[in-house]
This record gives C-alpha cells, structure tokens and sequence, in this order.
C-alpha cells in the first residue's frame, strides 16, 4: 500500500509492477510445465535423452533468437498490445502439448510456447523498468520473482495433477494464458493511457546507442556469465529429477519435490539479488553470485541425498540473484535501448539454457548423469570475468 501522500502515477506503478509479476508467473508457469513432463514423455513416447534436450533446445533457441528482435523493435515503435498477443502463443502451445502424442507435435508445441515467451520478456521488462520509479533493481527483481515463481510450481503440479490424470490435463493450464492475455491487455492500456510512461519510453529511446570499446568487452564478459550461468541451471531444471532418481533411487514424484525446492530457492535469490544490488552495486552482486557459487557446486556431485537437497537449495539461491542485477547494469551500459538489452539478455539466457540442455543430454546419454554434473560443477568458475566489469550508475555511489 502506498503512502498516503504518493501520487497516483506510483500507485499506478506498483500496481502495473503486480500485474507484470502475475503473468510472467503465469508465463514461466507453463513453460516449466514443459521439462516437468520431461520423465513422463521419456517414458511414453520411448524418447532418448538426447531428443529430450532437441525439445528444450527447441523451445529455448526460438526464444532466444527472437526476443532481442521483439525488444529491439518495441524500442523504436512500441505496440501496447503486443504482450497480450504475445500469451497467445503459449496457449496454443499449451492445448498442442496436451494433445499430441508423437515426438514432432512436442516439438512443435515447444516452440510455440518459447515464441509467447519471446514477445512477453523483452516488452515486459521495458516496462517494468517505466513503472519502477526509479528503482530499476527492486523493479526487475519484482517482476523476475513472478518467473521464478512460476517455474518453480511446474513440477509440483506435474507431481500432484499431471501424473495423476495423464498428458492430456495439460490442457486445462491454458486458462492460465487466457488470464495473463486478460491482465496484459489492462497493462497495454495503462501504457498508452499513461503519459509518464511513453515519455519515458520516447526519452530513452531519443538517447541513441554509443558503443564504446570498452562497453563492449562488458557487454561480452556479461553474456558469459550469463552462459555459466545458464548452463548450470540447465543441468539441474532439465536433469536434476534423472539425476536425484538415478543417483539415489527415489521415486518420480520425490524428484519432483526435490526439484520445487530448487527452483524455489531461485525465487528467492531472484527477489534478493535486486534490491541488494540497489544498495551495495550490482558489479558486487554480479562477482559473488556466480563466482561465490563455486564452493558448493564442486561439492554437489559428492553429497548424499540430505546434503544435496541442502546444497541445491543454497546453489539457487546465490546463483539466481545475479540475473536482475546482470540486466540492470547491461541496460545502464546502453541507455537508449532498454527493450533491445532486455531481450538480449533474456534471450541468451534462454539460447544457453536450450544450448545447454542438448549438449548435456548427449553427454549424459554417453558417459552418464552423475558425470555430467562433475563437470557442470566447475562452471562457475567463468565468475572470476565480474572482477574485471566496470563501475558504473549506482555502484560508483557505493565504492
């Protein structure tokens, strides 16, 4: 609630920032869905783990490869209504997935929803950042929190309603889509009703890009963080269930749990690594995330069943709370084209997590899952490039 003497235009804000929040939870919601179901298309449509990460490559390299276009667009020409038609291809995706029972319906499917997702990231994180008044971090980690969220409710819904009524329940999540079509379409029309807000939009665009050499060394040491990044988490949203069930026997539906624990503790470090970043400079928040993760991935592979449900947990929490910080400093790098780095960095996390995931499934197919996460764990390792990142914005203010 704000305070009583706020002007509308903040409550407005907060209340544009919820609505962000909620569909990029619905959003991340049904994509999540997608690798939940992972054991169960394995086991129906005899698929091996190598078309199981062609079906994330699939659906995390249409996104990838478009999101960047879609913000790049969005920057110059801004279309309000773009994320609700946006959702509509993820509901598509969704009622596809539920009825297909051979392995190129799922891919197609797959693209379908990495196309909503495409269109929804990049324009919504525009503007987030229009209505965060000024705190661009607790404004990204706001409305990342609602992914996270999201994402991490997959597998306990595959767990408790999927597995219990068969694929074809699948089907009843595109509601979801309707809904997040119904609010996106109410933030179309607060951003064309909203003078403030195409102001701004208009002011940062009319900015310009100038691309420095040495802005451009940061922008590449970002995206390969971003790459260890995203690798890792790949190995552990697509193959941590294989791995949890392989290693140490337990059922599919404790997989399943262990899973949701991980993926919650993302959301965790998700909604921290924003704010933290506004107060104590997101270069530091950067460093020690990926890099101060190092410790408990090379354990990892090591531990027993307690330990690794501890570690996993710890490991999304540090690991998750770069990602609003990276997007921050990368839009403060490049002023002028928020949509354009937004869909950017969006889009090569969801191109290293599709990457990733084919990668390590023919891995895995060859020498082993348990292996497969010996090898993930040193990953982070890439972390040691955020001490040579540049001080900028807010992180001067903190030095």
């Amino acid at each position: 609630m704000p305070p009583a003497g706020a002007s509308a235009s903040t409550r407005t804000s907060f209340r544009i920032l919820g609505a962000l929040s909620l569909c990029h939870l619905l959003n991340d919601m049904m994509q999540s869905l997608l690798p939940a179901i992972y054991p169960m298309l394995k086991l129906n449509l005899g698929l091996s783990f190598s078309q199981i990460g062609l079906i994330t490559l699939t659906n995390q390299v249409t996104a990838s490869l478009l999101q960047p276009i879609v913000g790049h667009y969005n920057d110059r020409r801004s279309y309000p209504y773009a994320l609700s038609m946006g959702m509509a291809f993820s509901f598509a995706g969704m009622l596809l997935l539920a009825m297909e029972s051979n392995y190129r319906g799922v891919v197609v499917a797959a693209a379908l929803v990495g196309i909503g997702s495409a269109v929804f990231h990049p324009e919504s994180s525009r503007m987030a950042r229009l209505a965060s008044g000024g705190r661009h971090g607790f404004a990204q980690s706001f409305f990342q929190v609602g992914g996270n969220a999201g994402s991490s409710l997959g597998p306990l819904l595959v767990a408790f309603f999927v597995l219990q009524h068969g694929q074809s329940s699948i089907a009843w999540f595109s509601i979801a889509a309707l809904v997040g079509m119904a609010l996106l379409w109410r933030v179309g029309d607060w951003f064309r009703q909203h003078p403030s807000a195409a102001a701004e939009a208009h002011r940062e665009v009319a900015g310009g890009v100038h691309l420095s050499w040495r802005t451009m060394i940061a922008l590449v040491m970002l995206m390969m963080l971003i790459f260890s990044k995203y690798v890792y988490l790949a190995s552990l949203g697509s193959y941590y269930t294989f791995y949890l069930i392989t290693r140490f026997h337990v059922s599919m539906r404790s997989a399943q749990v262990h899973l949701f624990l991980f993926l919650a503790a993302v959301t965790a470090g998700t909604l921290i690594g924003g704010p933290v970043g506004d107060r104590f400079g997101r270069r530091r928040v950067i460093l020690w995330s990926i890099l101060g993760v190092l410790p408990f991935t090379l354990v990892l592979p090591y531990a027993t069943l307690f330990w690794t449900r501890i570690l996993s947990i710890v490991i999304g929490v540090i690991l998750a709370s770069a990602f609003s910080a990276i997007v921050v400093y990368a839009q403060e790098l490049v002023p002028g084209r928020v949509g354009m780095i937004s869909g950017l960095f969006f889009g090569l996390a969801f191109g290293a997590a599709g990457i990733g995931a084919a990668v390590l499934g023919r891995m895995a197919d060859a020498m082993g899952i348990v292996a497969v996460y010996k090898l993930c764990a040193y990953l982070p390792v890439i972390g040691v490039l955020g001490l040579f990142l540049p001080t900028i914005g807010e992180d001067r203010a903190v030095s």
